[in-house]
């Protein structure tokens, strides 16, 4: 009788996902995570209530020109007149100073005395229960229960690199532990966590054990970043003023394999050492590959981060981003 009602009950609450005015309602109990949104909103002369869905075309006719730093500029060109930079380490200057490029940058063993611990402490949140996998295989928020995944997404040296690469003072948005592999087709970031002006997002990726291409490491196509930003006006997502698209994930990923074939860019795979940091842009088009060795692990964590005093939101679905302060 169970899955009877499971199967009733599935294909409707799928349609009522799609439904822009239930999240509306959502939102309203989610107001402290909004609230910041009263004077953004003001600031950008958006006309619409924090509650309501929100996507890039409601900033289509707006004029905002700013962009990180680093998208107009480069480190290989001021690194010498550039105080900021020059006040890193050598390590982290030899890092980032592709930056501009790539799109990417690698920290190496960055987190190599932490990954044990972090492991240690997801293993024994998972066993009593007090975190579980959402959309497949991610843990999402560990970071609220793990102090191991909290020091390292709020690491003194890593805030002051993200906030550098962006040129504005980053917060910290969420974390996502993987136990295995994530084999997440190839996306860009900004379509699930994006900005206004765009591009004020930024992440990392840690290593907590090594990691082999058979285990499903990431993967990305360095210099993806600079192409335009790949979003719903881009591709058929099937939405209109009152619903989302059906799958539209799914169809996004679709046409952005098209746009990566007509582009005949290179993929580069990140074999990783356990406590190794890959920092990304937001546009840079990445994912994780097929895992290929059989019960294999691919332990790690992401965090991702936004500038202050943008509006974030969520491109895919149409939602503000809920904002909490850790």
């Amino acid at each position: 009788m169970g899955i009877k009602i499971k199967e009733i009950f599935s294909p409707l609450l799928e349609i009522f996902k799609t439904m822009k005015w239930a999240y509306v309602i959502y939102n309203m109990s989610q107001f402290p995570k909004l609230r910041h949104n009263i004077a953004l909103y003001r600031k950008f002369k958006i006309k619409k209530s924090i509650f309501s869905s929100i996507s890039s075309q409601d900033f289509k006719d707006l004029n905002s020109h700013e962009k990180p730093w680093l998208d107009t500029s480069s480190l290989q060109l001021e690194q010498n007149q550039n105080t900021a930079f020059q006040s890193f380490d050598q390590n982290i200057q030899d890092a980032l100073i592709d930056w501009s490029e790539k799109g990417f940058a690698i920290l190496p063993a960055m987190f190599q005395e932490q990954a044990d611990k972090v492991n240690l402490e997801i293993d024994q949140l998972l066993r009593e229960n007090k975190i579980q996998f959402k959309y497949g295989n991610k843990l999402m928020f560990a970071l609220e229960k793990s102090k191991a995944v909290h020091s390292i997404g709020k690491n003194e040296n890593i805030i002051k690199i993200l906030s550098f690469l962006l040129g504005k003072k980053i917060h910290l948005f969420q974390s996502i532990n993987f136990i295995q592999g994530s084999q997440q087709k190839a996306h860009s970031d900004i379509m699930h966590m994006t900005t206004f002006p765009q591009g004020f997002l930024i992440a990392i990726w840690v290593a907590l054990e090594d990691i082999k291409a058979e285990q499903g490491a990431l993967f990305y196509y360095p210099g993806s970043h600079k192409w335009p930003y790949f979003l719903n006006d881009s591709f058929e997502h099937g939405g209109n003023s009152f619903f989302l698209g059906s799958n539209a994930n799914e169809k996004y990923e679709e046409a952005l394999q098209l746009k990566i074939k007509a582009e005949s860019c290179e993929k580069e795979i990140f074999e990783a050492k356990k406590g190794d940091v890959l920092i990304w842009h937001a546009n840079l088009v990445h994912g994780g590959l097929p895992v290929t060795l059989k019960d294999s692990t691919r332990k790690s964590v992401v965090f991702h981060y936004f500038a202050e005093d943008v509006i974030c939101y969520h491109e895919i679905t149409q939602r503000p981003a809920l904002l909490k302060k850790y």
